[in-house]
């Protein structure tokens, strides 16, 4: 029988989903290398503005389609994004990262 209740199949399952789309794992894939696992990135909404614009004309989007894959990996999880002031604090969230792992271990992935 599986090592993981279903709670942690519940959030896997949103992992997945929310990575299956190409456009939305570059982006988190993005994050991760600016903003490691286990940090908090700060930046205004302003900075968070240009950045989703940098994101939109590297990938051909519309930002607001880029805001749409930021809630979807913030839904799923895989980010932090909470609002102080005009600031902006952005976090990958180790603990997803860390069930992934765990999950594809257990499946016999090295």
């Amino acid at each position: 029988m599986s090592n993981f209740e279903i709670e942690d199949l519940d959030q896997i399952s949103q992992i997945f989903k929310a990575l299956s789309n190409p456009k939305r794992l570059e982006i988190f894939v993005n994050f991760v290398s600016c903003v490691p696992p286990g940090t908090v990135e700060t930046t205004t909404a302003e900075q968070m503005a240009v950045c989703q614009r940098e994101i939109s004309a590297e990938q051909d989007l519309a930002p607001s389609t880029v805001s749409h894959h930021i809630k979807e990996l913030r839904i799923a999880g895989l980010i932090h994004q909470e609002r102080k002031g005009k600031e902006i604090l952005i976090s990958v969230n180790p603990a997803a990262l860390e069930t992934l792992n765990r999950f594809t271990k257990h499946m016999g992935c090295k």
